[in-house]
């Protein structure tokens, strides 16, 4: 059945207006119903007007002689999105403060945290 799928979408979009063809998807094929999803409304408003040609397209497919009728749904396809990355910077200076607080301290683990911490400090150039 997916292979039946994949061959009808294909078949459309190679007969659909080139602005139109990467927003056609096929849902599926169901009592003699093909469904047909888009990506936003404006797309799915013109399919329709293109309904009539659609169902003889397909029924030029073998396998797709008994589609009597098109549903048409739209679902938005949002790609995730990647978190916006936060660098931060560490002068030399204020790493020199931390290291001198993790001279100072006595618990080992807070000692190395701050010297970790410390160590990301931006260095300048060595000459």
């Amino acid at each position: 059945m997916a292979g039946l799928i994949e061959q009808a979408q294909t078949h459309l979009r190679a007969h659909l207006p080139e602005d139109v063809r990467p927003h056609l998807f096929v849902g599926g094929y169901r009592q003699g119903r093909l469904t047909l999803i888009t990506d936003a409304a404006v797309w799915l408003t013109r399919l329709r007007y293109e309904q009539s040609r659609l169902l003889a397209l397909l029924h030029e497919l073998p396998g797709f002689e008994a589609v009597t009728a098109l549903s048409f749904k739209v679902r938005p396809v949002n790609p995730p999105k990647p978190p916006p990355t936060q660098t931060r910077s560490l002068s030399s200076r204020a790493a020199d403060e931390i290291s001198s607080c993790a001279r100072d301290t006595d618990d080992p683990r807070l000692k190395r945290a701050l010297e970790r911490l410390a160590s990301h400090a931006e260095r300048p150039p060595e000459p």
